[in-house]
């Protein structure tokens, strides 16, 4: 059985290799290198699977899945910049994959109920990833 809870924020970034010069982060990541940054509304989906609680009907508390969603992730990223300000992000370019791949890692160690099964974010509507871990 699989639960999924949705949320949305709205994050600032540029995607950047601080090995190449201007130059080669611009050919590569064209307007997403700017240095002025970009920002999305994103849009996270945060899957758990598990057996069903014969005491509860429940895989996991939906409540308390999205309270550690808010604590965890939104909290640090929401109306932010992913660059500079949410410490999980520091150190790694900030690609929709890295960025949900780290998403991730901040809540697997922390679900009580079931296992995180995926993280699906999108960046925009036409564009998302979806990580299953390693």
């Amino acid at each position: 059985m699989y639960i999924t809870r949705r949320v949305h924020f709205n994050a600032a970034h540029k995607l950047y290799n601080p090995a190449w010069s201007k130059e080669k982060n611009e050919e590569v990541f064209g307007k997403c290198a700017n240095e002025n940054w970009h920002g999305h509304n994103y849009v996270l989906y945060v899957t758990v699977k598990g057996e069903i609680d014969p005491e509860t009907g429940y895989v996991t508390d939906a409540k308390a899945l999205h309270e550690l969603i808010q604590r965890k992730i939104l909290d640090q990223v929401d109306h932010r910049n992913l660059n500079l300000d949410v410490p999980f992000m520091k150190g790694k370019i900030c690609s929709t994959e890295n960025f949900a791949k780290a998403i991730w890692e901040q809540l697997a160690p922390e679900i009580r109920q079931g296992k995180l099964h995926c993280v699906k974010l999108y960046e925009t509507e036409n564009i998302y990833v979806e990580y299953f871990g390693d």
